[in-house]
């Protein structure tokens, strides 16, 4: 399953929708494998995920065979939500949209905790993150038009804001579960206009596959 919305089909019957009961089923599994991996990490079974979405294990391996499969789905689904507020951030004016978007990013990423390990690193979504890296990098391109953004801000750049809100997400989850709001404001100040060019060059392309490939889970 590569998109939430295909995988809202049955998996002995193909491509035939799921029944409403089946539909309920995989609702429930799917929100309670959220919060059992928000508060457990990755490391929790797939037996009290049935147990807190108050079905059978028969019932969970019908929708998802196996436990990869489940976390496969959470993250498309958030995956799928990340770049439908890329498209709505894409539609506001005067080159708001980079920051919207940004923000936006943070609050599904802090909704979602037990997905984070898995968000930015999985091949099994390939053509769900080719989509946000285009549509990130012409919200880019249409924040430094309107003269938001400093022009040697590359697309790199905004691609590690939102890796390192997971990382202060994760840290402050327990104690200031809203930090990553003013960690992000610092860095979207820091990226405004300035006189003072970056001494730093950007990573490659090269650098970034690496690096993607080798995020801790």
């Amino acid at each position: 399953m590569t998109r939430a919305g295909e995988a809202a089909t049955d998996i002995e019957g193909g491509a035939q929708p799921l029944r409403s009961d089946a539909a309920r089923n995989r609702k429930r599994l799917l929100e309670a494998a959220a919060a059992v991996f928000a508060e457990r990490g990755l490391e929790a079974g797939v037996e009290e995920v049935a147990r807190v979405a108050g079905v059978g294990m028969g019932t969970l391996y019908r929708r998802f065979p196996t436990k990869d499969a489940l976390i496969d789905e959470l993250v498309g689904e958030l995956l799928i939500d990340v770049l439908s507020r890329a498209r709505v951030a894409r539609g506001l004016s005067g080159g708001e949209g980079l920051e919207r978007f940004l923000h936006d990013v943070g609050e599904l990423q802090a909704a979602r905790l037990g997905c984070l390990p898995r968000l930015w690193n999985t091949d099994q979504h390939a053509e769900l993150q080719a989509e946000i890296r285009a549509a990130t990098s012409g919200l880019l391109a249409d924040a430094q038009r309107h003269g938001r953004i400093r022009t040697d801000v590359v697309a790199a750049d905004v691609y590690a804001v939102m890796w390192s809100l997971r990382g202060v997400i994760e840290m402050t989850k327990a104690t200031a579960p809203d930090a990553w709001e003013r960690h992000l404001e610092i860095i979207v100040l820091g990226m405004r206009p300035s006189a003072t060019p970056l001494e730093r060059a950007p990573m490659s392309q090269a650098a970034i596959k690496r690096l993607v490939a080798h995020l801790p889970v």
